[in-house]
């Protein structure tokens, strides 16, 4: 977002007492899908929002909204507002959809076919193994790993998926600068440099028990599918596998012992309708269609925002690309959802792009393109693996790539 103004009415709205997502939305659509009109409107409807949000925005503290806005200036900070091309497709379609999210990290990987891995803070030793196994299988399969940064399966997921090389996505219940728990503020470090941290909770905001469950329903609804490794009888595991069902996607539970606490959850689940999950190769060949449509919906989502710019890079020049995506074992894979594309442009695309990292700047000026369209492009072809994002917003074509 590169309006100071318009970042800074989005904050106003956010932060808007008694708004809520849902309100920022309706205000947005009666403005037109302009942010910048949304203030003046809430104000001049005052008395319908209440006192707390008159006298905000009578007087927005402007202390706030600075140190709102200085967080997201540092490096890999980012406001990822529902007017994005690229806001996570997924989220649109669940009951009371974010506004916007606050992240850290690389936005682009919420695109990415995910699955959600969730379960008790007390898992037992088998527990946190089953956690781990089945984060690196799903890894392997091409897919996110999707989950909540808390204790137990949770922080074993997510370290699995970092440590087998592959992405992960955690989804706070505080604002995006505090890990809660604190003891995970490591873990978290190392989800932002390979994954995202993303928070619908603006800066400062602490942990409150009413946040936990508006954070489950993300973790819900940015994945394809949601496995609850360990849950007692009244986790929020089942919270986020009840969300899961309700808005349309596979959940996943797995068996254990009758005499263990920690099972009932699950076999309650298994009992309603879950998918019994003993391998994870059985979620990669059910969530594969999935994740061919989610690919198939972004795609189109792009590929109009990439034909906005009225100079193409070179019609008809192709250099052979093809992108497609394959992980080499045979399985079917969620990377798959990239879409396949002969398309010249992104193969003349692909001729700026070398093994050297080049940023957005110098790729304007090689292409011609506008920003929106060249981000448009860039992004199809991170999703399909024939570029890499590094650090300050540059992109290289990936090492193991070379012979392409």
């Amino acid at each position: 977002m590169a309006e100071s103004d318009e970042l800074r009415a989005w904050l106003i709205a956010l932060r808007t007492p008694g708004l809520g997502p849902g309100g920022v939305h309706w205000w947005l659509e009666r403005a037109g899908q302009d942010i910048r009109l949304v203030p003046a409107q809430l104000w001049r409807h005052w008395r319908e929002l209440g006192a707390a949000a008159a006298a905000w925005l009578r007087h927005p503290d402007e202390q706030r909204l600075d140190a709102d806005q200085a967080w997201l200036s540092a490096p890999g900070h980012r406001l990822l507002c529902c007017t994005d091309a690229d806001f996570p497709p997924q989220l649109e379609h669940i009951p009371q959809p974010p506004a916007a999210l606050f992240v850290d990290g690389d936005a682009g990987v919420l695109l990415y076919p995910q699955v959600a891995v969730v379960g008790a803070r007390a898992a037992s030793a088998s527990g946190l193994v089953h956690a781990e196994r089945f984060a690196r299988a799903l890894v392997r399969g091409g897919f996110t790993i999707t989950s909540g940064l808390a204790d137990g399966v949770d922080a074993a997921a997510h370290g699995a998926a970092l440590a087998s090389g592959g992405t992960t996505v955690a989804v706070m219940g505080t604002g995006p600068d505090l890990v809660y728990p604190r003891k995970h503020e490591a873990l978290a470090l190392a989800i932002a440099r390979q994954g995202a941290l993303l928070s619908e909770f603006p800066p400062g905001t602490p942990a409150r028990p009413d946040h936990f469950p508006r954070r489950n329903r993300l973790i819900a609804g940015l994945a394809l599918g949601t496995l609850v490794v360990e849950a007692g009888i009244r986790s929020g595991s089942l919270i986020t596998a009840r969300l899961a069902a309700e808005q349309g996607r596979e959940v996943f539970a797995l068996p254990g012992s009758i005499d263990y606490p920690l099972a009932r959850g699950c076999h309650r689940l298994i009992r309603d309708g879950a998918r019994l999950a003993e391998d994870a190769a059985e979620l990669v060949e059910v969530l594969a269609p999935a994740a061919r449509m989610l690919g198939g919906e972004l795609a189109a989502r792009l590929a109009a925002l990439a034909t906005v710019d009225p100079a193409p890079l070179e019609p008809g020049a192709s250099d052979g690309a093809t992108i497609t995506v394959d992980d080499g074992s045979g399985e079917p894979s969620a990377a798959a959802c990239a879409p396949a594309t002969t398309d010249p442009a992104q193969a003349t695309l692909l001729r700026h792009v070398g093994h050297d990292p080049v940023g957005m700047d110098d790729l304007v000026l090689r292409t011609g393109w506008s920003p929106a369209a060249l981000g448009a492009q860039l992004l199809l072809l991170e999703l399909a693996g024939k570029v890499e994002k590094t650090a300050g917003d540059r992109y290289r074509r990936p090492a193991e790539r070379a012979a392409d």
